[in-house]
């Protein structure tokens, strides 16, 4: 398979991953504290700031997936996975490493880390969407 492919793969199943985790944790505090389970807020701020890091973490990966995995889809359809192959697993993991960053602490040193794996995966779509840009 494709590095293309393993991304997309990767991505998705990156942002459920989050997703559960945040669910889980939801599940945990209704059976704890007999909260009902339609009684939170979609940013987790009534949870704890973990959760709030957490849900924006997973809100993160799908605000993006529409321009990370719209390139990368893009690429496989029109058979230009040459262009993105080679980088495609790092943009995953920037990814991922902006995601454990965010939920991992709130601090300002890991906004500033998180924002380099934010760069970093800006970077690469951008020269992606100029390579292909010019096969088109």
């Amino acid at each position: 398979m494709a590095s293309t492919s393993i991304a997309v793969l990767g991505y998705i199943f990156w942002t459920l991953f989050l997703m559960v985790v945040m669910e889980i944790l939801r599940v945990v505090v209704s059976v704890k504290t007999g909260r009902a389970a339609n009684d939170f807020l979609p940013d987790g701020t009534d949870v704890s700031p973990f959760a709030n890091r957490l849900a924006r973490a997973h809100a993160n990966c799908y605000e993006s997936f529409p321009i990370v995995g719209g390139i990368l889809l893009l690429a496989l359809a029109i058979n230009q996975q040459s262009i993105t192959d080679p980088l495609a697993l790092w943009l995953l993991a920037a990814r991922v490493g902006q995601s454990c960053t965010h939920v991992a602490s709130g601090s300002s040193k890991a906004a500033q880390i998180r924002f380099l794996f934010f760069l970093t995966q800006l970077s690469i779509v951008s020269w992606w969407l100029v390579k292909i840009a010019n096969q088109i």
